[in-house]
């Protein structure tokens, strides 16, 4: 179905849905599937695209967290092991196998990080990807030819899984409608209704026309990420602030700063943070910070300092020194993470989610991370049910097939991350040969991607495709602003638009892309 397809069910004055979702990252998108996959008549609304925020700005790592380990938070490590596991089965096509590589410079580092690598495996038990074992120092230079070979003793290698983010959150939203519910984007929540004080709706504005809705709900789930004391305030105008926002920021390099197949994880620099070298289509992404920001918005900016440390650290573990001049995309997201009592910083502050209900009946969802994002969409949706008084349902999402859905080997393949939907971009590349055509020489993507996008993911802007529905942006933000017209020209045919609306989103996603660039 298409969008307006979608907003027919809006202008129907007597609808009422069973859940109303606010929210189309991670938290939003699991918690919808999670409440259509129980029968109830489920609404989602993103006031962005899917994934615009956070959920489409991290390391793209599904794991346990060995850091949360080191921090003695053994309960969630345990519950991020589960739901790796979990996804592992449900969305083959997106989720696969890495193994990082631990390299050790001081005698301590071997039986410490050892003996923390084989706790990890005994907590993932039967859900794990293969034991952690100690390397020798050829071994290791084996497996990332560019480590630092100065003073290097050898290597831990363990594994976790890695995946694309936006992928699965586009996965999410189409599973969402496979099981009959709605998901909207560009539909910003501008209100809640309520009824002797009890919430029973939100109002909300489509961003495209401008046209306002009253929609109403027998309860509102608020899973809006870094945006959740906004909502929360539009219940109570004095709610204080639940979360706090923690900024991480990526570098993209060229995949000549770390050949091969294997990631570098540096689980303690001299500041306390984890580093992260990762193989990620066909590029390297260099991670992360943790910068506690005041200011929230939808496109952070990264700060001097944050590439600077990180540009640094990469330069400490690879022979090849990245400089300024070698970033292909510099991106920022932020992290909400639930405010703890005294000061602290913010990588120090929990991972875990936080589930609140008001007086009014506002269920708010918040913290946590992707790996988890299942659990917390069953949590948020437990309490949903209680609140509303809706018919109690077991959840069926531990074993839900995600839209896409196909068992694939490691060898991957055109249009592999699309799994089962790979054949449609097939037979659209057989249609028109145009469309078979490369976006950039630079860029990995084909034109059928893009009427892909528009005519099966709800693409809307430029931004959208470039961005999202493919990861252009990120591999190689240049490229991708060079290949802006292209796909202009073939979403306005799509999509019915003219050339002033063309040149409207070339100047508008080259501006948004300027800011990726160094």
């Amino acid at each position: 179905m298409t969008r307006e397809d979608f907003l027919h069910y809006l202008e129907e004055p007597a609808e009422t849905w069973d859940v109303i979702v606010i929210g189309g990252g991670a938290t939003g998108l699991g918690t919808a599937v999670e409440s259509a996959g129980r029968e109830y008549r489920t609404l989602l609304l993103e006031q962005a695209d899917f994934a615009k925020g956070t959920s489409g700005r991290s390391t793209k790592l599904i794991h346990g967290g060995v850091r949360y380990l080191r921090q003695g938070n053994i309960a969630l490590v345990l519950e991020a092991l589960r739901e790796r596991g979990l996804l592992f089965r449900n969305a083959p096509h997106l989720v696969r196998n890495l193994s990082f590589v631990v390299p050790l410079y001081d005698w301590w580092e071997g039986p410490f990080y050892g003996i923390g690598l084989k706790l990890y495996d005994m907590l993932a038990g039967k859900l794990g990807l293969g034991p952690s074992m100690r390397l020798t120092r050829e071994e290791t230079i084996r497996l990332l030819p560019t480590v630092e070979p100065s003073g290097l003793r050898g290597g831990v290698i363990y594994h976790d899984g890695q995946f694309d983010d936006v992928r699965l959150a586009v996965n999410l939203a189409q599973t969402l409608a496979d099981l009959g519910g709605v998901p909207l984007n560009y539909m910003e929540v501008t209100g809640l209704l309520k009824n002797n004080g009890l919430v029973e709706g939100v109002t909300a504005r489509d961003r495209e026309t401008g046209r306002d809705y009253e929609i109403r709900g027998r309860v509102v789930v608020n899973a809006t990420g870094v945006f959740t004391d906004t909502i929360r305030r539009l219940d109570d105008p004095s709610a204080e602030n639940l979360v706090t926002a923690s900024q991480g920021v990526h570098l993209v390099l060229d995949r000549s700063f770390l050949p091969g197949d294997s990631a570098i994880m540096v689980p303690h620099t001299e500041d306390g943070r984890v580093l992260f070298a990762v193989p990620w289509h066909d590029r390297v992404l260099i991670g992360t910070t943790d910068t506690r920001v005041e200011e929230i918005c939808e496109e952070p900016r990264p700060l001097p300092e944050e590439v600077d440390f990180l540009l640094k650290h990469a330069a400490r573990y690879l022979t090849k020194h990245p400089t300024a001049s070698d970033v292909l995309c510099v991106f920022a997201g932020l992290r909400p993470l639930v405010r703890q009592e005294g000061e602290m910083e913010t990588a120090s502050l929990s991972r875990d989610h936080t589930l609140c209900i008001t007086d009014s009946g506002l269920v708010t969802i918040t913290g946590g991370k992707w790996t988890t994002y299942r659990k917390m969409g069953e949590d948020a949706v437990d309490a949903a049910a209680a609140v509303a008084g809706l018919e109690d349902c077991r959840s069926m999402t531990r074993h839900l097939r995600i839209h896409g859905w196909q068992e694939t080997s490691s060898g991957g393949g055109l249009w592999c991350d699309y799994g089962a939907d790979a054949e449609g971009l097939a037979r659209l590349a057989a249609e028109n040969p145009a469309w078979g055509e490369s976006l950039h020489p630079r860029l990995p993507y084909r034109a059928c991607e893009v009427i892909w996008g528009v005519r099966t993911e709800w693409a809307r802007s430029v931004e959208d495709i470039l961005a999202r529905r493919t990861r252009a942006l990120y591999l190689d933000a240049r490229a991708s602003m060079e290949a802006a017209p292209l796909v202009a020209s073939l979403m306005a045919k799509e999509l019915g638009r003219d050339e002033e609306w063309e040149h409207r989103q070339v100047e508008a996603y080259c501006r948004l892309a300027a800011g990726y660039v160094l």
